[in-house]
């Protein structure tokens, strides 16, 4: 009994010593925080995305604030206006930089595309990628289980009674989070003021990709024929349009008038549309 109580108050005591070398360890090595961190931190959205380059919000507001090289405009879900308030506590400048949102280069539905096999394993679209590519007949469309919906840290984006996963404009904010999951890497960082956009990923050519997808692009050039700024090209057998020129030089774009599986869509047009609807 004397020998169990002897045991206790030594380990107490040996607790106790190290308990006050630790306390005077911290006391004695802490380091200073500043507080003006804590202050940008507070403002940032904390969707932890990483678009920043940082991990994390916290250490995207310690780099802005102690690192002279580092931008104020760097939190992309945060747009312009939280750039401004990080610029005007940092005392740096924000340049001006134009919001993107997620776009799925993919119109393979249920209806449009066909199957290769019935799949049935866990529902997820990297695994089910291991399988001959998944089991779509198109090995470069979306897979359709939804791995990009359940990391998008906004809800911005919901699956379809299609199959295929919706992107909700007013809620995206262009983190990429979503874009960097998919297996398939068919989710594509666009801007608002996009007018057009290839709308499919397939690399078959024209014949087999119809086979496989009623809304494939077939690589036929109606769409470069079209655009009499030289702003469409195909390489590979799909449709690839240089955003740059698009933007600066074409007025109202008509290059998607003509595609037979409509795989180019007019973004101005739908974007009207969606306003008035």
């Amino acid at each position: 009994m004397n020998t169990a109580i002897m045991i206790l108050v030594v380990m107490v005591g040996v607790g106790a010593v190290f308990g006050f070398i630790l306390a005077f360890a911290n006391k004695k090595f802490a380091m200073e925080v500043n507080p003006l961190i804590n202050e940008v931190e507070d403002i940032l959205p904390k969707g932890q995305c990483g678009a920043c380059g940082f991990a994390g919000c916290a250490k995207y507001a310690e780099a802005v604030v102690e690192d002279p090289a580092v931008a104020p405009n760097l939190c992309v879900p945060g747009k312009a206006a939280v750039a401004a308030k990080v610029a005007e506590l940092t005392g740096k400048k924000a340049e001006a930089t134009e919001p993107h949102y997620a776009r799925l280069k993919c119109r393979g539905t249920k209806t449009a595309a066909a199957a290769a096999y019935n799949y049935e394993g866990i529902s997820d679209c990297a695994a089910a990628k291991l399988i001959q590519g998944g089991p779509k007949g198109c090995k470069f469309g979306c897979i359709g289980f939804g791995n990009c919906v359940q990391v998008c840290p906004f809800g911005a984006m919901h699956m379809g009674e299609d199959g295929l996963p919706i992107v909700d404009k007013e809620k995206c904010t262009g983190c990429g989070k979503c874009a960097s999951t998919c297996p398939q890497s068919i989710l594509e960082l666009v801007p608002f003021t996009a007018k057009v956009s290839v709308d499919c990923s397939s690399h078959d050519k024209g014949a087999a990709a119809r086979k496989l997808c009623t809304q494939a692009c077939l690589g036929c050039g109606l769409c470069m024929r079209n655009c009499s700024h030289g702003a469409i090209k195909i390489e590979k057998n799909l449709a690839v349009v240089d955003m740059k020129i698009c933007q600066e030089q074409c007025e109202e774009a008509t290059c998607f008038a003509k595609c037979p599986t409509k795989a180019i869509q007019g973004l101005v047009k739908a974007a009207k549309e969606e306003q008035t609807a």
